[in-house]
This record gives C-alpha cells, structure tokens and sequence, in this order.
C-alpha cells in the first residue's frame, strides 16, 4: 500500500489541547470573526459554517445557538428555523458548486459517529457524480478541490442575496 504524506498535519496531532469550559459551537456561536471560523450565514436561533475537516468540498454544518444533544432541546420554532436554514444553505450549495446530489444527516451520540455529540448539528455534504473515486476508497483521503476561505466566501455572497 502506498502512503500518502500531509505533514502540515502533524502540528495540530501533537499539540496540547487545552482542556475547554464551552464546546466548539458555543464557542464560534459567540465569537463575531465569521471569516475564521468559516461561518457563512447567521440566523435568529442558528448559523451555518463549512466544516474544516470536510468529507467534501462545501461540506456544511447547520447549529443551533442552543447547546443540546439531541433534538428534544429544541423548540418546534427552532427545529423548523433549524431545517430552513438547510434548504437555504443546499440553495446556496447548488449555486456556488453545482452538485449532483446531496446527503444531509445528523449523528446524534458517540456511537452514530458524532465528533461533537454534545451539540447537536446538521451535516449537508455535497456529492458529484463520481466523486467516490481511488482516492477516499484506496488512500482514505478526500481532495477537496476549492480553498475553504475561498468557498467560505462565495456561500456568504450567495446567503446574503
């Protein structure tokens, strides 16, 4: 098997990681540096932003301000603004990138698969006709071919119409 190299990486693997009185959402739901935090649009109960470590380019998360688990913490009112933001968000996705598709979901507790199971998110992942190539199958490693800031920035144009 061939070994793929990102040595950029290795800094953030063996750095200390401090230990944090908020959750990340909480933290960027608070933080008003949208452009450093990639958030593309905030709502009244909700915001989205790309995620960092994406599955694909423009992968998006859509949170609510409120830190809950599960959706039993949200209100019906935050759940559809929640759902709303959605559609809006994959509006703006078909767009800026051009999809062929989409998988939307949300993994609620460790043993679903949620990296941040304390707050609970949506995940809009854009797809392209054979977008599952040698790459991600062989090398486990996706190729995210836009600049995150970049993306960032061409959803926050089209959010804002």
């Amino acid at each position: 098997m061939d070994s793929l190299h990102a040595p950029w990486r290795i800094e953030y693997i063996l750095s200390p990681k401090p230990e944090l009185k908020e959750g990340l959402f909480a933290r960027i739901a608070q933080s008003s540096d949208d452009v450093d935090n990639l958030v593309v649009v905030r709502e009244r109960t909700c915001f989205a932003l790309l995620n960092r470590y994406p599955y694909n380019g423009g992968h998006l998360m859509v949170v609510p301000y409120k830190e809950v688990p599960d959706l039993n913490g949200l209100t019906d009112e935050e759940i559809t603004d929640l759902w709303k933001l959605v559609r809006r968000c994959s509006n703006a996705l078909t767009e800026v990138m051009k999809p062929n598709g989409f998988n939307v979901g949300i993994n609620i507790g460790k043993v679903a698969g949620a990296g941040i199971a304390e707050h609970l998110h949506i995940h809009i992942v854009p797809r392209w006709n054979g977008d599952t190539n040698f790459m991600p199958v062989l090398a486990n490693t996706s190729v995210v071919p836009d600049a995150l800031l970049a993306i960032a920035a061409k959803l926050r144009a089209e959010l804002a119409k």
